[in-house]
């Protein structure tokens, strides 16, 4: 950290409250009307998701689950239906386990010290404090990705945030930084600051409250902080995703409750075409024609898969025997159910609605 006696430290609580009473998002779906359930759906789902996308799912997902007893009631496939599409999935599948536990462990009222709340599946120290902070007022710091970027820069820090110890000084500025007074307020305005003005590559400094002593502007390098993650090659992977079509259905399965795509409904996959007859045997499947579709690449944060789908059009009915050691389900392309889909599954079968096999 490179803060120098320019620095004023002392009034930066106050010019980033004074740009957000006049600048600061105020009327986003979970602002209204805050409860500690609301603010937690909405920071789980901002996690590494822009406040446009999430808005029309966290609407449905409020219509749907509008209170604690509602999602913890509710049926794993269900909670995921309305969470496809979002991705990352795993988010999803520990807010249904941090809502049941909500019900067991806290007679279903959310917690409200930081340690418990941070007991909850999906829950770290940053989230936490943003709900208990934005929820309820309490005096926590808070360091999501917009927050270290504008403390990276005003502190001029050159190490990436994932580093263990750039984290630690970046917890320590923050804790420096937030004032126990309007604390909401404060964290809801660094956040608006990273997502509005102190954006990734075009920061408008000009219009920056804390422009004045910020180390990273003074140096006339905004964009150099924080470090970058180190860059890494993206690794590739293949796949072939077998899709059965038996009058306009397409048979599907659950996969396990862990892994990528964890729980989540979609096609089975071969490694090689030495596979299909196998693959087609053990599902019961014969009778049928072959046909390839397009290949697509679908990108984790962590690597590439491409994907080379295989249409088999069945012209016999499929065997009973051999369907059911997964969880299998005949999709009905004309009337979808509602069932949480894997990415690459719900891009194919609206590829399939819209153009069917005749």
């Amino acid at each position: 950290m490179t803060l120098n006696k320019n620095s004023d430290l002392a009034t930066f609580a106050q010019r980033i409250l004074s740009w957000f009473d006049k600048y600061g998002r105020k009327d986003l779906p979970w602002q209204r009307a805050k409860t500690a359930y609301s603010v937690w759906i909405s920071e789980i789902m901002l996690q590494q998701t822009q406040v446009t996308t999430v808005i029309p799912y966290y609407q449905r997902f409020m219509q749907r689950f509008p209170d604690v007893l509602s999602l913890a009631e509710a049926k794993e496939d269900d909670v995921l239906h309305h969470w496809t599409g979002l991705g990352y999935y795993a988010r999803a599948r520990n807010l249904h386990q941090a809502a049941k536990n909500i019900v067991e462990l806290h007679a279903g009222t959310f917690p409200n010290t930081l340690e418990l709340v941070m007991a909850l599946p999906g829950i770290g120290r940053s989230t936490a404090s943003a709900i208990l902070s934005l929820a309820q007022g309490q005096h926590h710091s808070i360091l999501d990705g917009n927050v270290k970027r504008v403390l990276g820069r005003y502190a001029a820090i050159e190490g990436w945030p994932g580093n263990k110890q750039i984290e630690t000084q970046m917890w320590l500025l923050a804790d420096k930084l937030t004032p126990a007074q309007r604390t909401a307020d404060y964290n809801q305005a660094m956040m608006d600051m990273g997502a509005t003005l102190c954006t990734r590559s075009s920061p408008a400094c000009s219009r920056c409250p804390v422009s004045q002593d910020c180390q990273a502007t003074m140096l006339g390098r905004p964009t150099d902080f924080p470090g970058k993650k180190p860059k890494k090659t993206t690794p590739v992977r293949s796949t072939l995703m077998v899709i059965p079509l038996w009058q306009n259905s397409a048979l599907i399965y659950k996969r396990p409750s862990t892994g990528i795509w964890g729980g989540l409904w979609g096609f089975y996959q071969i490694d090689s075409l030495d596979q299909l007859e196998q693959q087609a045997r053990t599902l019961g499947l014969e009778n049928f024609s072959v046909k390839f579709l397009l290949p697509f690449r679908h990108t984790f944060s962590h690597f590439h898969l491409d994907i080379q789908p295989i249409v088999l059009l069945l012209s016999t009915a499929p065997k009973a025997q051999g369907i059911g050691e997964n969880q299998d389900l005949w999709y009905d392309l004309g009337n979808p159910p509602a069932l949480g889909l894997a990415a690459p599954t719900q891009q194919l079968l609206t590829a399939l609605r819209e153009d069917p096999f005749s």
